[in-house]
């Protein structure tokens, strides 16, 4: 429960920090309306839609109403998935609006110690230090080899769990040892003529669970004549900071990050996690106040691409690429969609492929989800939309779903175990499927 204190902090904060010029532009035309998944599954309320959310935080800044309990709901229910900015005539920046309101309630209000707690330890203790992520990490595959995961999984113990997290504890990728994870390389040399040097942002989650998906983005680019850095002091993108309220820990990890692929002296900086990708991508407007910093964001922003549209610059789709005759249909990341502005290149490299079919899913430019941690904290929307998602997979009758994001990745192979189509659909990141189309011909 928000106190009155509290409310009148959070509004004043409102009043400095909101962009009225920004909150003004929404001319509340409603061509968001169809794009917006919790205005979709809500049953068409207005306050779960961008327009009635924007509404909200200019009602707030106005003193029209108190920051309550029922904004908090609306803005918390968000996905931040940001179809709507690619649908709205004015061009309203809606996940920079919702992003700095959630800064300004989570930082203006007094949380639970246990709340309090978690968020600490995931948000300051867990996620800015690699070495704990991989750390971690590790004890998860420690409980995957042991044996340890059998015996929980006989002893139905799951079974007391939420039917998605019992499901999502199967669906996580085998996840390599702990050496494997620690000696991983930093530079890699072409394989064949040298055309560009390309910085790798290897990630959290995508250097430790993805280990595997990383390594085979690294080997297409050295593929497509890129020489790879990978930068040792890179932290966290802080994409999951700044999409819950803990703004100024982002800041941090952006200052980290661009002074770590300054020295790279790269032509790109390239990700392969969508979600990475569209917050990296933000750095600018994040350090546009800062002088300081401004223009080395600017710089860096500039180089950042996803490793789609690298290896389409670089030709690889001229390769010879070849699967299994096969139906593979494509879900968009939402943010390597709506802020990378990345859409095609995954595409024409899938239809690159002899011997697959590509047939394009309904509604594939809408959210899967899982929008970072929203599948575990906002379970019951996240399912109504998976499940809702997972009907427009199976009507391409497609035996592979591609995708480009790790969140998006565990979302659809969830979806594949609720349908029970765990016999005859798989869920793969894009690179992992390059490669093994590369692999079938060599």
């Amino acid at each position: 429960m928000t106190t009155a204190k509290e409310k009148s902090a959070i509004q004043e904060r409102f009043k400095e920090r909101m962009d009225e010029e920004e909150l003004l532009n929404c001319m509340r035309c409603g061509f968001c309306l169809p794009s917006c998944p919790t205005y979709i599954e809500s049953g068409f309320q207005e306050s779960h839609s961008p327009r009635g959310r924007i509404a909200l935080m200019k009602a707030v800044v106005d003193g029209v109403i108190e920051p309550d309990e029922d904004v908090e709901r609306s803005l918390e229910l968000c996905l931040g998935c940001r179809a709507c900015e690619p649908v709205c005539p004015s061009g309203v920046n809606y996940g920079r609006l919702l992003e700095e309101a959630r800064d300004i309630i989570q930082q203006n209000k007094k949380h639970p110690v246990p709340v309090r707690m978690l968020r600490s330890a995931v948000f300051k203790g867990l996620f800015p230090h690699q070495n704990r992520v991989r750390a971690l990490t590790g004890m998860l595959g420690i409980y995957q080899r042991s044996g340890l995961q059998r015996a929980v999984r006989k002893s139905g113990i799951l079974r007391m769990l939420p039917d998605h997290l019992a499901k999502m504890e199967s669906v996580l990728p085998k996840v390599p040892d702990l050496k494997r994870l620690k000696n991983r390389p930093n530079r890699l040399p072409p394989i064949g003529r040298r055309k560009k040097r390309a910085a790798f942002f290897s990630g959290c989650l995508m250097d430790t669970l993805f280990l595997d998906t990383n390594m085979a983005t690294i080997k297409l680019l050295q593929l497509s004549g890129c020489e790879i850095i990978i930068p040792e002091t890179q932290a966290c993108c802080g994409a999951l900071h700044g999409h819950s309220g803990e703004k100024e820990l982002a800041v941090q990890l952006a200052k980290r990050n661009i002074q770590a692929f300054e020295n790279a002296d790269a032509d790109y900086i390239v990700t392969n996690a969508g979600g990475c990708g569209a917050f990296l991508k933000e750095y600018g407007h994040l350090l546009k106040d800062d002088p300081d910093w401004r223009e080395r964001a600017k710089s860096f922003t500039a180089k950042l691409r996803d490793f789609s549209s690298v290896l389409l610059e670089l030709d690889f789709e001229q390769k010879s690429l070849e699967l299994p005759r096969q139906i593979v249909t494509y879900q968009d990341s939402c943010h390597l969609r709506n802020v990378m502005k990345t859409a095609a290149e995954p595409r024409r490299l899938l239809r690159s492929i002899k011997g697959i079919e590509f047939k394009e899913m309904k509604h594939a430019d809408s959210c899967c989800g899982s929008a970072g941690i929203y599948n575990i904290v906002e379970s019951d929307m996240s399912m109504k939309i998976l499940d809702s998602k997972m009907e427009a997979a199976k009507a391409t009758e497609a035996a592979t779903i591609v995708t480009a994001n790790p969140g998006c990745l565990l979302q659809m192979q969830l979806g594949i175990e609720r349908a029970g189509l765990a016999n005859q659909v798989r869920a793969v990141h894009l690179a992992d499927l390059l490669l093994e189309a590369m692999t079938e011909t060599n």
